[in-house]
């Protein structure tokens, strides 16, 4: 595992931002699993600014969405769908038949689990995962206490996922109690994987996912045993790391 500590939020998206462009050009049809969440924003930002500045081709590239909402349709202001349209999709020249996004309102939930994770292994898997990490250790909807061996199914969300995510909300009852989300261990498949962590917050998590034993209630601990896996986060989400990194 590569950890970088970056002096703030800018540099840590400009530095992950980097490592995806240098893997796209690399791999024009690159395999792309992609996060939501305040974290990667800055990245995605970045991403655009190469493509529409640098000529950074989108075009081959197929990309798997980590998780949604139940209940929200891909309209919904709040869905993950609409989140990614807004902040990355519709900025670049992705091809739309090779996006992918857990269905929030599929009919039968379930075996739209299994079709995504059929989808997956129908392009030969992910070969660059980015992922944030959730303040008690979860990636995507992966909270503590889930199976490190999980695929793509339905989570109860936490009382305290369900408290950081009010803020998108306009009433913390409106928000989602379920979603759908990759499993851990379809997230370890990946080829590859990008963790990003980002302020205070984000401490406590950072050092558990880094420095911690590996344990199902962190279950951003389990990148410890990726055979390659990239940490970047600003001096804010380092602070309590005990080891230096570099920067």
């Amino acid at each position: 595992m590569l950890v970088t500590v970056k002096e703030d939020y800018d540099a840590m998206s400009r530095e992950a931002a980097q490592l995806v462009a240098e893997r796209l050009r690399k791999k024009p049809n690159l395999v792309l699993g992609l996060a939501t969440g305040s974290t990667p924003l800055g990245s995605y930002k970045e991403l655009i600014r190469m493509h529409q500045k640098e000529g950074l081709d989108f075009s081959k590239v197929t990309t798997f969405n980590l998780d949604e909402y139940i209940g929200l349709s891909p309209d919904h202001t709040q869905s993950y769908h609409h989140f990614m349209m807004e902040n990355f999709f519709r900025h670049i020249n992705v091809d739309h038949r090779y996006m992918h996004i857990p269905h929030g309102m599929a009919s039968d939930i379930e075996a739209h689990c299994e079709w995504y994770e059929e989808q997956i292994k129908k392009v030969g898997g992910i070969d660059l995962q980015i992922l944030g990490i959730g303040a008690n250790g979860h990636l995507a909807f992966n909270e503590p206490g889930s199976s490190l061996g999980s695929r793509t199914r339905i989570k109860t969300l936490t009382e305290q996922t369900v408290k950081d995510n009010a803020r998108f909300f306009k009433n913390q009852k409106d928000v989602p109690r379920y979603a759908i989300t990759v499993g851990i261990g379809t997230i370890m498949d990946a080829r590859e994987l990008l963790l990003l962590g980002s302020g205070l917050r984000k401490a406590d998590a950072v050092h558990a996912a880094v420095e911690g034993p590996i344990t199902h209630m962190c279950p951003a601990s389990i990148i410890q045993m990726h055979r390659r896996a990239t940490v970047i986060t600003d001096t804010e989400a380092a602070s309590k790391l005990t080891r230096s990194y570099p920067g």
